[in-house]
């Protein structure tokens, strides 16, 4: 902690050198910067995001499209995952479940067209190789469109990121203890504890530990997860915020049935899926471990009644170490290999940013400024086994050959360490973004990002580098036809992509080489309008984007173990956010899109991407609801009930014009929440899928989704 304590106070005297500015007398205050106040009549919004401009910016200035879920929605809910809380976000759905993986084993979904993971936490890279549990997060923010500007583009999507806001300590002294039970054998047991140690020191811990079997034959995950967070006041000028969070998960992960790329389709339909719905196709006895930890530290300092400084530091480490495994369709309508190794590997990840914001006039003209500058830094290592053949699935039979134990498994690895490889990114940055109040109703937004990135990767002693150079620009406009209540916005977004440099192996599984790309570039206009009506009850968003990405990295048609660049991929649609409070007692959230992609030019024309929708895109379309009533008075007072769900369209897993399209069906899944609240404690009862309903997910893969569960939870408030 010492270097990571010298590096703050350096990056502080840089700041407090900076001249006192004396324009204005509106004040940002470091609670502004640190604090997100809902002061709206409801609980499914915040009005104001200090991090997707990262400026304190109100939704309906911002020329960008986000939506948010509360941590009251997530209560409300009994949500016990990253997946769940993802469900009320508007245009956004799971492709894949976390594989644990290094580096990439973090949950997928898609978002305008484009995969992510979630891998921003308070608006800096937190990685993560497992899964996220929900216990620290006050708010989840999905930023849509190519953001590079102001959050980089090593670690966010084009169509957008999910940025993690976390709980901060305050002056109020108050805890939370709960217990969760429920189907598939869950346990889980929450703390939320808030104390106030001095007037000028705050401390909070969150912490979660969980237990929950599959809901198929075999599988499980258990884990544990802490975060203790520290608010320090120096002085009135001077604040300093540490937020720690640790994660550590044994889980045994069912593998993913991947469809063959490389011949023509043996399936037509889901019967052989469903009829093996409840199989896993695996043991408990084959687990892998991920462990990651999370440091944020932030020193806020005031310059003036105008311009407050930001200085943070945030270092991860994420850890994998056990096995992974997946099932490669032999093209017969039938059976699938397992291929599996065992994965060892860890990544790290150091950000520090130097923020200066100001809020000032020039003349009569109002503006709001962020200048900053930023240094990240990655390395991943890998050093595991290489891949061997364990077995073979019949879904017809529903029959597995391989050896699921630990001891068999290990005895078809000797001999099959893959070697030690090493790939490191620096990214040396610099940007700036200004919102200009032209009149009160009338702003412009003007932003640049400067990006320098080097490379460095190794195998076995062989190093190579390469630099890049990027610039990343982003303009909006917004005006507002009732000041505060209805705007009107447009946007022009950019979003680079430096593709890290990647291991190559053949179709045997050796390393061939580590693979260097040049640079992936996005662009998207949009345009759209947003309301805040009727005293803060409603506020609705509806958009129209459209997204260009050139030299688009895609997997090689002839080996599986590689991956090119040359393709080009367009992606358009409408995403319309609704949250409202019509009656008091009643709050309400829902979420529709509608998402077109294709693929406009391709590498290879073998490739059979040409003019489909790429895989990654999803479902069509999306929509989601959640109401909920809560009775204020009477002899019920304190009782509530909740309903909604979520629909997505038939999705084409794997689309290809040289070997087929394989659909997953459409789904509409219903959820529904009894409660009760009571000054001291809350109790609620969940229930998820409620009709029972098989669905799928995939991303040229077949993964089952949970059937129906049921949760019950008691909180005790103190």
């Amino acid at each position: 902690m010492k270097k990571y304590y010298i590096a703050l106070t350096s990056f502080f005297f840089a700041s407090n050198a900076i001249g006192q500015q004396n324009e204005q007398k509106e004040k940002d205050s470091i609670k502004t910067l640190n604090e997100i106040t809902v002061t709206s009549n409801y609980k499914y919004a915040r009005e104001k995001s200090n991090t997707v401009s990262k400026m304190p910016l109100k939704n309906i200035e911002n020329p960008q499209v986000y939506t948010v879920v509360t941590n009251e929605l997530l209560k409300e809910q009994v949500v016990t995952n990253l997946n769940d809380a993802l469900k009320n976000a508007t245009g956004i759905t799971r492709l894949w479940e976390s594989t644990g993986r290094n580096g990439d084993g973090a949950e997928y979904y898609s978002m305008r067209g484009f995969s992510v993971q979630p891998s921003m936490v308070n608006g800096l890279p937190a990685l993560t190789n497992g899964n996220i549990d929900p216990i620290n997060i006050d708010n989840i923010e999905v930023i849509k469109g190519p953001s590079g500007t102001l959050f980089g583009s090593s670690v966010i999507s084009y169509g957008g990121l999910i940025n993690l806001v976390t709980k901060k300590p305050n002056k109020n002294f108050r805890g939370e203890l709960s217990y969760n039970s429920g189907t598939y054998g869950m346990d889980r047991i929450t703390a939320d504890i808030n104390i106030p140690v001095k007037e000028n020191l705050a401390v909070r811990v969150n912490s979660a530990y969980q237990n929950t079997d599959s809901f198929q034959d075999a599988g499980y995950s258990n884990s544990f997860f802490i975060a203790p967070s520290i608010r320090f006041e120096a002085n009135e000028k001077l604040t300093f915020l540490i937020n720690t969070e640790i994660y550590n998960s044994t889980s045994a992960n069912a593998p993913m049935l991947f469809l063959s790329r490389y011949s023509p389709l043996s399936f037509s339909d889901m019967e052989l899926f469903d009829r093996n719905y409840k199989k896993s196709f695996t043991s408990n006895d084959l687990t892998v471990n991920n462990q990651s930890f999370n440091m944020q530290a932030q020193a806020l300092y005031k310059l003036s009644n105008t311009w407050t400084s930001q200085t943070v530091l945030s270092r991860s480490t994420t850890k994998t170490n056990g096995y992974y495994q997946y099932l490669w369709d032999l093209a017969d309508g039938n059976n699938f290999s397992r291929n599996i190794a065992f994965v060892n590997g860890v990544n790290y990840t150091t950000d520090i940013q130097q923020n200066f914001i100001g809020d000032f006039k020039i003349g009569s003209l109002r503006n709001r400024l962020i200048v900053g500058l930023d240094y990240y830094d990655t390395t991943i290592k890998n050093g595991g086994s290489g891949w061997v053949t364990n077995g073979i699935v019949s879904l017809v039979e529903g029959t597995d050959t391989g050896d699921l134990t630990q001891a068999g498994t290990d005895d078809l690895l000797i001999g099959t360490y893959s070697g030690n490889t090493e790939a490191s990114q620096k990214i040396f940055s610099a940007y700036f973004s200004d919102v200009l109040n032209i009149t009160d109703r009338l702003s412009v937004m003007a932003s640049l990002r400067f990006d320098n990135f080097g490379e460095k990767t190794s195998s076995d002693g062989d190093d190579e580098a390469k630099d890049q150079i990027a610039f990343s620009p982003k303009f909006g406009v917004v005006y507002q036809i009732i000041e505060n209540k209805i705007s009107v916005f447009g946007n022009y977004m950019n979003g680079f992509k430096n593709i890290t440099p990647q291991s190559i192996y053949d179709t045997q599984g050796n390393l061939v080489e580590i693979k260097k790309f040049d640079p992936e570039h996005a662009n998207q206009y949009e345009f759209g309008i947003k309301t805040n009506l009727y005293k803060d009850i409603i506020s609705a968003t509806v958009s129209y984007y459209n997204i260009n990405v050139k030299n688009k990295v895609t997997t090689n048609p002839n080996n599986p173990n590689d991956v090119i660049q040359g393709g080009e991929v367009e992606s358009k649609g409408i995403e319309v956010s609704f949250t409202a409070t019509p009656t008091k007692g009643l709050s309400i959230i829902a979420g529709f899109s509608n998402n077109k992609s294709e693929v406009t030019k391709d590498y290879f024309p073998n490739n059979g991407y040409l003019g489909l929708r790429p895989e990654e895109a999803g479902p069509e379309t999306l929509i989601n609801f959640w109401a909920n009533y809560k009775i204020s008075n009477g002899s019920l007072k304190g009782f509530g009930i909740g309903f909604g769900g979520n629909y997505a369209s038939e999705y084409k897993t794997l689309n290809r014009s040289n070997i087929g399209t394989f659909e997953l069906p459409s789904y509409t899944i219903l959820n529904s929440a009894l409660s009760y609240d009571a000054n001291k404690f809350n109790v609620t009862l969940k229930l998820n899928n409620a009709l029972n309903e098989k669905y799928y997910s995939g991303w040229s893969t077949i993964t089952p989704q949970q059937l129906r569960s049921v949760i019950a939870g008691l909180t005790y408030k103190f």
